[in-house]
């Protein structure tokens, strides 16, 4: 059976507002499930392909039930996803990024699915010395956010065997232009200080971090729907494309500017750093990342050149954490 219906919960954000135009672009019937926090107007263009938008949340098991009807695949993106914005309302956060995923899991049991992709985190990693961190080392998620994340991991793997194929991506930090775009996220906020105010604060410097550009993991989603059951199964893949040093990434920012950008340090309490290892992705099913930091510095670049952006460090639509607080959810 070749997978034809998906539904993409969660992806009215960042990731999935890059993911769904792929999607229809390729022939694929596309529904996305999402509250739409940030609005649905950039998802305009693509409704005469055929693209279906259903506002609802992924607690409200019912209505996430009927969504589920006559799918073939499920990519889960739906979380409170970063740390700060976690915090700002742990309850919610718990809500949505764990005790839904059991409920939601049952009932696409129950449905005629063939495939369930569910988006994790590299972050459920911690801290790690080692210079190769694979998918088989022990996790050591240091906020809730990635405990909870490495928690429905255990719990997917638990409870699907052959009702369908399922499978973990624990993508590394996403960067670059999105129609829902984000600046909060290192990648694209030292841009968006560098060209605004030519200055770069880098907290610490010397950790490291995996980073993604985010085509590329549109591509791994992609290859997801398109290769093999038997490959990927209950099996779990780290998705990175650079390991870099905060240091590093402020230096490729630097260097894409035609003007100096002073780059300032400041001390941080954020001890996560580690290199992710996406060896096995690329052995298993071939993913090998096209693009880079660099081409993510430059295409966020080009579209403050063309004016894309209003006001991006005050502007709510940019920021998981701002719009959360507008909204009242913290």
């Amino acid at each position: 059976m070749s997978i034809t219906e998906v539904l993409i919960v969660g992806g009215g954000g960042y990731v999935g507002s890059q993911l769904v135009p792929r999607l229809v672009s390729l022939g694929y019937k596309v529904t996305i499930y999402d509250t739409f926090w940030f609005g649905a107007k950039h998802f305009e263009p693509f409704l005469k392909s055929g693209l279906k938008i259903i506002k609802g949340d992924i607690r409200d098991i019912a209505s996430l039930s009927n969504c589920l009807t006559g799918k073939d695949a499920v990519i889960h993106l739906a979380c409170i996803s970063n740390d700060p914005s976690f915090d700002l309302n742990p309850n919610l956060g718990k809500s949505i990024n764990l005790e839904s995923f059991l409920p939601f899991l049952q009932v696409a049991k129950k449905k005629d699915l063939q495939r369930f992709i569910f988006a994790s985190t590299s972050s459920v990693y911690g801290v790690k010395e080692e210079a190769r961190v694979t998918e088989d080392l022990p996790l050591d998620p240091l906020t809730d956010y990635s405990k909870y994340k490495a928690e429905c991991e255990s719990i997917l793997l638990h409870e699907i065997d052959g009702e369908f194929t399922s499978v973990v991506l624990r993508p590394a930090t996403v960067c670059g232009y999105s129609l829902r775009q984000r600046f909060d996220l290192s990648v694209n906020i030292l841009t968006a200080h560098a060209i605004i105010n030519k200055k770069i604060l880098v907290f610490g410097g010397t950790q490291f971090r995996p980073n993604l550009h985010i085509e590329d993991m549109v591509d791994a989603y992609v290859m997801m729907l398109e290769v093999p059951d038997s490959l990927i199964h209950r099996n779990i893949f780290n998705v990175g494309g650079e390991n870099l040093s905060m240091n590093q990434i402020a230096s490729i920012v630097k260097n894409q500017m035609e003007f100096n950008v002073i780059i300032e340090q400041s001390d941080t309490n954020d001890l996560r750093s580690y290199r992710i290892d996406s060896t096995k992705i690329r052995d298993i099913i071939g993913f090998n990342p096209k693009r880079g930091v660099k081409e993510a510095v430059l295409d966020i670049k080009d579209a403050f050149e063309n004016g894309l952006y209003d006001k991006p460090f005050n502007n709510s639509e940019y920021i998981n954490i701002s719009k959360m607080k507008e909204l009242s959810l913290g």
